[in-house]
Order: structure tokens, then C-alpha cells, then sequence
């Protein structure tokens, strides 16, 4: 880069300096001969964005795959979730993230906002539409390793939370194959004082909050249940468990 220039007839100097391509601050000094002050300035440094950071919060992961899959079928003039550019976000879009979530620095999963099923679809889709390039090829593999961090090796049933609690808690558990589950709730006395039926649930983690099942502390009539020492046992299949909770008032 030129770091000196002469002024010009109207005592103006113009110099451009390249930066480098790391983003960040970076000073530059200014001297003017036979002046003895120093004028210094901040110039910020950006780096073109990554098109598979789809959300732009300066990580490829799958929070990127939710805003494309969001997307599909959209069409249109400069897209975000359009990362291809070919004007429609559809199952190539979603595999380029994938594929870029294998070579991102940052963590490849974020927690909570994709199911296994959801992984299945878009491993399926992807396997029909796939173009053979060794891209794509890339991008299935991440979807099925990423599909493979979110199936548990084994079925539990997790500690709830808040516990204690009053009056509502959140029952967390695993499962590491299809399954049938039911969530029963006793007292201290063997009786049953809810029952929730949640029908068939995917392999998968169900420990968020949005995931999780929820109990309000109330019995199968609708009524508040005291305070003391309660039991919940999860039904999944061949599994059993069960694990106990305080509701403290």
C-alpha cells in the first residue's frame, strides 16, 4: 500500500491503505512533515459474509438450517436462505449449509429448535433431489451425522425442573427408538393423580422446555394438588422409570 503522498496544488494528499483481510480494528497514523501532531484513526475491517450463515450471527450451525427449511419453496430477489442464488430456497440450499456446518469453526449443533424427524425429511429429500456432486454428497453425510447427535443411545427418564416446584415443573427424558409414551404421576399413597398420554414420540432428546412434558400440578379433574412428595413414571415402550418430585407452596 502507498504510506506517503505529496499534496497537491490545493495542499491536499490522498493515500489508501489496504488493511488486510482479518476483521477488527486497526490504527493508522497520520504525520504531516514539520508538523509535530499525529491525528489517529479507527478503520473497521469486515470480512465478505459467509452466505451459510444464513441468520448472520457469525456461526454455520443448525439455527441455519431452521431459516432455510422456514424458506422453503420461497422465491425471489436476494433471499438469505437463498444460498445457492438461483432465486428459490429449496433442498439444495439446505444441503450447502449442511455441508458448510462440516467445515465451520464453530459448533455444529444448536440445542432445541430441530427434531429427528425433521432431520429424516430433509436427509430423504436431499437423497432424491441430489445433483451427485461431491458437495451434496458432503452435505447429506453432516445431515446424517448431525441426525446421529441427536438420537440418545439409550432410553431415560430424566430429573425434572424447577425441582421443588410450585405449582408447574418440566419432565425431561431421552428416547433411543420410536416409541409409544405415557407420563402417570402419583402421590405418596400409590394413587394416580394425572395421567398424560403423549401417543407416539420420535427417537430424540426431549429436554427443553419446548420439548419437555409439562405438568401444571393439577390432578386429571383439574384441581390444584397439595404440597408433599409426588412420583412420576415414564412408560416408553418396553422402558419403565420413575423418579420423584416435591411441590413445595
Amino acid at each position: 500500500s502507498v504510506t506517503s503522498a505529496m499534496t497537491d496544488s490545493d495542499g491536499r494528499a490522498e493515500s489508501v491503505l489496504t488493511l488486510g483481510p482479518d476483521p477488527g480494528t486497526n490504527t493508522v497514523e497520520v504525520a504531516v512533515s514539520r508538523i509535530q501532531e499525529r491525528q489517529t484513526a479507527k478503520a473497521i475491517g469486515e470480512l465478505p459474509p459467509i452466505l451459510e450463515d444464513v441468520n448472520r450471527d457469525d456461526a454455520v450451525n443448525t439455527l441455519d438450517l431452521v431459516s432455510v427449511a422456514s424458506a422453503l419453496g420461497t422465491e425471489g430477489a436476494d433471499l438469505p436462505a437463498d444460498v445457492n442464488g438461483d432465486g428459490i430456497v429449496n433442498i439444495f440450499d439446505l444441503t450447502l449449509v449442511a455441508q458448510a456446518i462440516g467445515d465451520a469453526a464453530a459448533p455444529a449443533v444448536a440445542t432445541g429448535r430441530v427434531d429427528v424427524s425433521t432431520i429424516e425429511t430433509w436427509i430423504a429429500e436431499a437423497r432424491l433431489t441430489g445433483d451427485g456432486s461431491i458437495a451434496f454428497a458432503q452435505g447429506i453425510q453432516n445431515l446424517e451425522n448431525l441426525l446421529a447427535s441427536y438420537i440418545p443411545k439409550e432410553t431415560a427418564l430424566l430429573a425434572n425442573y424447577p425441582n421443588p416446584f410450585n405449582p408447574e415443573t418440566w419432565i425431561p427424558y431421552q428416547l433411543s427408538q420410536p416409541s409409544e409414551v405415557t407420563l402417570t404421576v402419583y402421590d405418596m399413597s400409590g394413587k394416580i393423580v394425572r395421567r398424560l398420554e403423549l401417543g407416539p414420540q420420535a427417537a430424540g432428546m426431549y429436554q427443553s422446555r419446548g420439548r419437555a412434558t409439562y405438568w401444571d400440578g393439577c390432578n386429571d379433574r383439574g384441581e390444584s394438588v397439595a404440597s408433599g412428595l409426588y412420583f412420576y413414571t415414564l412408560s416408553a415402550g418396553d422402558f419403565t422409570a420413575t423418579r420423584k418430585m416435591l411441590i413445595k407452596k
